[in-house]
């Protein structure tokens, strides 16, 4: 909503009150303030000029040497291209030093060889848009009426020199949809009663009911239908004080009718329309559904095709105008128009939606049915604009308003305590003080003790309930003036959850390790959110998704990374390492009734090379036991060494023979493994491995980390080759030998695996290095040497391994 700041303060008293200090009060009272602009901020040197005589430049078949009195008998030349430019008129004349809009400075020079002291300007070179300057100025000069004062300044005498307010206004306060609306606001704030003008519409003594007859069917949807038939008008172009005013509101303006009902759309927040009378070609009015196949060209030139949702005006059997939305094309107001049907409704909000919606017709007018508009002065406004016209199209008003349906008009009473306002507030006001501000908001109210019972005006439709006086209160009060106070009673220091110390360690583990940290959609299509998952789940899909790319909750985390890495390939990033915490949505029922289950995942998956540790290494390709690397790593930061990878054939979107379900203990906790080859051709990705772990269960297996002093006696290293079955995996060997090793052994390492020439077919030979350390004493040999003898019987019994 667009505020004109002197329009406003003919409404509303206010001295010594700036622009911006009504903004920031505005502000603070609960109708927040977009931005405040001052249209003529910046020009200067711009005048009303008049133009004793315009000749042809005699070097060019367009230009116009005009002799312009710029101030009461001070005459100079001006060089000028517009097209309407001519001898006697009154124009806009922007003198040499003078700045424009966009900044752009004026100087005396030169045109064809021909001086120009100056510049003819039309709105738009003022900073005027194009969207709202009169069409017919839109290709020249603006013609200013002829008695402007020449030389008086132009930017006060068009009304430029105004600051317009942009009020955000939300859906419950659409009452300030409208000047008047501004104006009982202000009014409140300031204590301050607003006055508005008065009305004074003559009738002429033929009753209205002889030229129309009007008819709402009860199911059209029109809520409240008034008309009013005016004769004798005279089409033309509205006064430039209502062309400015609208102009500055952002609408513009066509010509005297039309702009009057705009001006009333924008004074009361009552949307209005204005027929041609011989265009409805008929005497009546019937206001209904649309029919099936029934068509409309509206204003705009285009063919609507109805449907039984759309609230229609008709002539009785054909619709002329969509209710609420648009007009039609076939009884618009034009130059030839003598006779006019003025309309002023209450439409249903629901259907003034549906239709603007389907049809793509969002208007000022539409949005004000959809939010509500005041029902109490739908009449009046009626009256005013009838009045408006007569005084500026010379119309004469016939005796009587035709109406087709009307509202019963009850104010509401709304009863709300003294104990209740402070108990909501924190405050201690008085029965004085509340009583004062339902006065300032023009509120009637009776106080019994400390009850008010208070009357809403029906301008205040948003008012229902005790709480929407309490609010009301408040703002009128001062949000500011609120007393601020600490919570009673002990309070405890804020501080993290074990699960949000443990995901910020994950954090810190990953990043120092190279890994970048992405956050990926959580809706995705059902082909990727079922992937890289071991738990059998019902999708949780969206009523209205966007897109099929948007339609269901993810199950998993690797398929988002495999998207961010395409994203980044195609753009010829190679060599990426990504990490993901994040949720995803396990759903056991039916999505439609039950809420998913949801559980925080940790995924990571790297492809291409990591970098060199020096300035002249070649990076090394990321493999598998790169992957598994990472994974001890995420392991180790909570102590967990107690962990298993077994294959399954259940992962189909992994390589077969590259992957397997990760276990701690006997839990599974997550996958692991390359991507299979198809699945990474159709992510379009190159060789990527990646795991993915449920971070419930790897924090519930979490241990609490011993950290020992460093030992100042020396460890011993054994060496220990084995020959074995080829099933038996190296977790198998590692359990027996930390099993039977003994409490100073400390760490068994794997450092060959060998098949082939001198193994026997389905055996294999591995190698471990095996350290002992005692961090209180040196170990004897006799010690090493019978935990090295126990560790070899237990391998050759569990595992028929044989000693090499």
């Amino acid at each position: 909503m667009l505020v004109s700041y002197q329009w406003l303060k003919e409404y509303v008293q206010l001295t010594d009150i700036t622009a911006k200090e009504l903004g920031d009060k505005l502000s603070v009272t609960g109708i927040e303030v977009e931005g405040i602009e001052n249209i003529a901020s910046g020009l200067k040197k711009i005048v009303v000029g008049y133009v004793t005589e315009c000749v042809d430049h005699p070097d060019s078949d367009h230009l116009h040497l005009c002799q312009v009195e710029v101030a009461p008998g001070e005459v100079t030349q001006i060089v000028c291209g517009a097209p309407n430019v001519a001898a006697g008129q009154k124009v806009i004349v922007a003198l040499p030093g003078a700045r424009i809009g966009d900044n752009i400075k004026i100087k005396k020079g030169k045109m064809r060889g021909q001086v120009s002291n100056g510049m003819i300007c039309a709105l738009q070179e003022l900073g005027i848009s194009d969207s709202v300057a009169p069409k017919e100025y839109a290709d020249g000069i603006f013609v200013l009426p002829a008695d402007a004062p020449v030389g008086a300044d132009a930017l006060a005498y068009l009304g430029l020199d105004d600051d317009i307010i942009e009020l955000s206004i939300t859906p419950n306060r659409a009452d300030a949809l409208s000047m008047r609306g501004v104006a009982y606001e202000v009014g409140a704030i300031y204590d301050v009663t607003p006055h508005f003008p008065a009305i004074h519409l003559t009738e002429k003594a033929a009753p209205a009911a002889e030229e129309l007859q009007v008819t709402v069917e009860p199911t059209s949807g029109a809520l409240e239908y008034h008309l009013r038939v005016i004769d004798n008008v005279q089409i033309a172009p509205s006064p430039l004080w209502l062309q400015m005013l609208l102009i500055k509101e952002g609408i513009r303006p066509i010509n005297n009718v039309v702009d009057v009902t705009n001006y009333l759309l924008l004074e009361y927040g009552q949307p209005m329309h204005a027929f041609d009378y011989d265009g409805l070609k008929s005497k009546e009015i019937l206001v209904r559904k649309a029919q099936a196949g029934e068509t409309l060209v509206t204003l705009d030139g285009e063919t609507r095709n109805l449907t039984g949702e759309d609230i229609v005006i008709t002539n009785g059997s054909v619709p002329v105008a969509l209710g609420g939305v648009m007009g039609g094309l076939d009884s618009e107001i034009t130059e030839k128009t003598t006779k006019v049907v003025l309309e002023a409704a209450l439409f249903d909000p629901k259907s003034v939606r549906l239709t603007s919606k389907r049809f793509n017709l969002r208007s000022e007018s539409s949005a004000r049915f959809e939010k509500g508009i005041n029902n109490g002065t739908i009449v009046e406004a009626l009256d005013r604009a009838a009045s408006l016209i007569a005084e500026l199209a010379g119309g004469t008003s016939y005796a009587g308003i035709l109406t087709a349906a009307q509202l019963a008009k009850a104010e509401p009473q709304v009863a709300v305590t003294l104990s209740t306002i402070n108990g909501y507030l924190g405050t201690n006001l008085t029965n004085e003080d509340v009583e004062k501000i339902f006065q300032q908001l023009g509120f009637p109210c009776l106080v019994a003790g400390e009850t008010f019972t208070v009357t809403i005006p029906l301008r205040r439709w948003d008012i229902a309930i005790a709480a929407d006086l309490v609010e009301e209160v408040a703002r009128i009060y001062g949000y500011d003036n609120l007393p601020t106070t600490l919570p009673s009673g002990t309070t405890t220091a804020g501080t993290l959850t074990q699960n949000q110390r443990f995901v910020r360690s994950l954090r810190a583990s990953l990043n120092g390790a190279g890994l970048l940290e992405a956050i990926s959609y959580a809706l995705t299509t059902p082909k990727k959110a079922q992937q890289f998952t071991l738990d059998n789940s019902n999708l949780t899909r969206l009523m209205w998704p966007m897109s099929e790319e948007r339609s269901v909750l993810r199950l998993n985390l690797i398929s988002g990374l495999l998207d961010d890495f395409a994203f980044n390939l195609a753009r010829k990033n190679t060599n990426l390492a990504y990490y993901e915490i994040g949720r995803i949505f396990h759903q056991e029922g039916d999505s439609t009734k039950t809420l998913p289950e949801e559980r925080n995942h940790l995924a990571v998956a790297l492809t291409g090379e990591l970098p060199s540790g020096n300035w002249q290494g070649v990076g090394s390709k990321v493999d598998f036991y790169t992957l598994k690397g990472l994974l001890e790593r995420v392991l180790g930061t909570f102590g967990i060494t107690d962990y298993r990878l077994e294959p399954t054939s259940a992962l189909k979107d992994f390589h077969p023979g590259r992957s397997g379900v990760i276990y701690l203990g006997e839990e599974a906790a997550g996958v692991i493994g390359q991507i299979h080859p198809q699945v990474a051709n159709d992510y379009e990705v190159t060789e990527t491995y990646a795991f993915e772990l449920d971070l419930a269960t790897v924090f519930n297996h979490a241990e609490k980390i011993q950290y020992q002093v460093v030992t100042k006696f020396p460890a011993v290293k054994r060496d220990l080759a084995l020959l074995l079955a080829e099933e038996v995996t190296n977790a198998e060997v590692q359990k027996v030998i930390f099993g039977n090793g003994g409490a100073y052994l400390k760490e068994v390492t794997v450092f060959d695996v060998y098949q082939g020439k001198g193994i026997a077919a389905g055996e294999k030979s591995l190698a471990y290095s095996l350290t002992f350390s005692n961090p209180e004493a040196t170990m004897t040999e006799e010690q090493i040497n019978s935990a090295f003898a126990k560790i070899q019987t237990a391998l050759q019994e569990k595992l028929n391994a044989t000693i090499r």
